[in-house]
């Protein structure tokens, strides 16, 4: 008998581990340090909160799982910020299979594959990349409500929908573009979905009250951090139209540009095949339904970004997109049009142009990184050399102290930074504040005494230089209370 073939989602699922596998290798390979969200989630991690000070929890709480298996390291959260990503990718695989039959699904894969965030940024463990395959699910989950009109399905989208606001609020693009599709489907004429939709709202709020309850006894701290930041910006009127021009065209032609490149080569190169016609979009069954889909969900969060940008004069963060920028691609791919006809594309000449794209990207990643003599991009955060720093502050901080190094107070990346590249694996006192620090108490940094590092243009008093390569960077000792007791973590 002949053996069984694997079948698509496997094939699929090889193909996207593949994948990770380089680019994993290659980035270990030429970073010196984590990337700073990544730092961020292995110093939060050591207290799991229902919130922390910028972000909601489930980051953190997802991360924990790892780290409690293979270690706190910078790879574990690479590994696990890949994983993440991986699924992010196969859900949208699916989902455009759902809608559009295999071929389809298989070049929109292909050119999201080529969308910077999701190769060379594949390490990055951060609140975007947990909320991505929150924010595609929700798509294929609000397809199979309305097409099924089967409650269930409607539940299984508040689930989605309120683990994705426990990852980062951003999901509310996504409710939004659930509640679009529901007008544009026509759904709202039916009273299943009307009571689905409901229940998907009652279960989203039932799974986050409990992060609600937590930010009213906290002040609401992660949503002043956004005001007093990013979003509470207040630009000016030009300043407001440039930025999110400067957000959109970073989106559109920077990170996704190769994207655009890998469709117009399949669609210069393309030949008439003798493939079998491409497969009809499932229930609700109409090609007009699947459409209103794509458009919902790839527009949408782009159009409300934009609008923040104008209206709100919020400073648009550059990593925003990369829950969604994906699904922007099968946008794409529908204004093609006729031009663009999977069915009638050879996918062996669409891999081959896919892997020539990422070759040139592996070798210009290798050439913008700390290990290549042409070091292109020096002043990139993954060239930091953090073994340097901490061979420089290691003994010298000792002796202050009198003893090991347990905490170290400064800014979360270039504390963790140190922190993971010494022996003692000391907790990080986040800019010496106790209040968003939980994993550290009062007893703990007087009885062990801080290192503190500080960022500054010139030496605050009574720091000193950390020495060559790092121009800007200050340090100083806080010893040890002589009465305070042993030291021991918290």
């Amino acid at each position: 008998m002949p053996a069984p073939s694997l079948s698509l989602d496997i094939k699929v699922l090889i193909g996207l581990l593949l994948f990770t596998v380089v680019w994993l290798l290659q980035i270990d390979s030429s970073s010196l340090t984590a990337p700073k969200d990544n730092l961020e989630q292995l110093t939060w991690v050591h207290s799991l909160e229902w919130g922390y000070y910028k972000h909601p929890p489930l980051p953190t709480w997802m991360f924990s799982v790892p780290v409690n298996v293979f270690g706190l390291s910078a790879r574990t959260s690479y590994v696990t910020g890949a994983l993440f990503t991986l699924a992010g990718l196969f859900v949208f695989w699916k989902l455009m299979q759902t809608l559009r039959g295999s071929r389809h699904a298989t070049l929109a894969l292909l050119a999201a594959l080529c969308i910077t965030y999701y190769n060379e940024r594949l390490h990055f463990f951060n609140h975007e990349v947990v909320l991505m395959p929150f924010f595609v699910a929700s798509a294929l989950l609000v397809w199979r409500a309305v097409g099924s009109r089967q409650l269930h399905w409607w539940a299984a989208l508040g689930c989605c929908l309120g683990l994705g606001a426990l990852a980062k609020y951003q999901m509310i693009l996504a409710a939004v573009a659930v509640f679009l599709f529901w007008l544009a489907s026509g759904a709202w004429r039916e009273r299943v979905h009307v009571i689905g939709l409901a229940l998907a709202a009652a279960i989203s709020l039932a799974i986050i009250s409990p992060h609600l309850y937590w930010l009213f006894l906290n002040d609401f701290g992660p949503i002043r951090y956004a005001t007093e930041s990013s979003l509470g910006a207040s630009l000016g009127g030009g300043a407001r139209l440039l930025n999110t021009l400067h957000w959109l065209a970073d989106q559109l032609f920077n990170r996704a540009l190769l994207a655009w490149v890998l469709l117009g080569l399949v669609m210069a190169l393309h030949r008439r095949s003798r493939l079998a016609p491409q497969d009809t979009p499932q229930r609700p069954g109409t090609a007009d339904a699947s459409r209103a889909l794509i458009l919902c969900f790839g527009l949408t969060p782009i159009v409300l970004t934009c609008a923040i940008g104008i209206f709100a004069g919020s400073s648009l963060q550059l990593h925003w997109g990369t829950p969604f920028l994906l699904l922007a691609v099968p946008v794409a791919m529908e204004l093609a049009g006729a031009r663009l006809q999977p069915s009638r594309i050879s996918i062996t000449t669409a891999i081959k142009c896919f892997v020539a794209l990422q070759l040139a990207l592996l070798l210009v990643a290798q050439m913008t990184s700390a290990r290549s003599e042409l070091r292109l991009n020096s002043r990139h955060w993954r060239n930091f050399d953090s073994k340097a720093l901490s061979q420089a502050l290691a003994e010298p901080a000792r002796e202050a102290l009198g003893g090991d190094i347990r905490v170290i107070s400064g800014p979360t990346a270039e504390a963790k930074a140190l922190a993971l590249k010494l022996r003692e694996k000391p907790l990080v006192l986040i800019d010496g504040r106790m209040d968003i620090s939980p994993w550290i108490s009062q007893h703990m940094v007087d009885a062990c005494g801080v290192l503190h590092l500080q960022l500054a243009a010139s030496p605050p008093p009574g720091h000193q230089p950390v020495g060559e390569g790092f121009p800007s960077l200050y340090w100083r000792v806080t010893p040890p209370q002589e009465d305070a007791g042993n030291c021991v973590e918290s």
